[in-house]
């Protein structure tokens, strides 16, 4: 009788699980995670206004106060009224004295409300302070 040779024999049975695929596929997801959260806090449209020397880097821990045409303010994406501006700074300023801000305002917004922040941001004692705007193209 012929004896025929099971074709698994030549093989070697795996018995430890192989992570690097898994650890990939967790870079992966935290890689789009950040993407999405970054993309979030800039997804608030205003037309800047343009400046000639425009330059500075942004801190992790930088708080963004942006301001719409309409008039809507939002700290880091989200809706706030002046009142509700002014007591998250409060937090942010006794968990940090030296708390970093950035203020983004619409080229067509009205200065009044420009200017009502920045007294909020003065009368806070918030020092860290910066304004965005456009690269001025040559």
């Amino acid at each position: 009788m012929l004896q025929m040779d099971n074709p698994y024999d030549e093989f070697e049975v795996m018995d430890k699980i192989n992570v690097v695929p898994m650890l990939d596929l967790a870079w992966n997801l935290l890689l789009v995670f950040m993407i999405t959260v970054t993309a979030s806090v800039q997804s608030i449209s205003v037309n800047l206004p343009k400046a000639s020397a425009a330059a500075g880097q942004v801190k992790a821990t930088t708080k963004a106060i942006t301001i719409t045409a309409e008039g809507i303010i939002y700290l880091d994406s989200y809706p706030v009224s002046i009142e509700e501006l002014e007591s998250r700074l409060r937090q942010y300023k006794a968990e940090d004295p030296n708390v970093p801000v950035v203020v983004r305002g619409d080229e067509n917004v009205l200065y009044k409300n420009v200017i009502g922040v920045l007294d909020l941001l003065q009368r806070l004692d918030i020092n860290q302070l910066g304004l965005v705007t456009k690269r001025l193209v040559k």
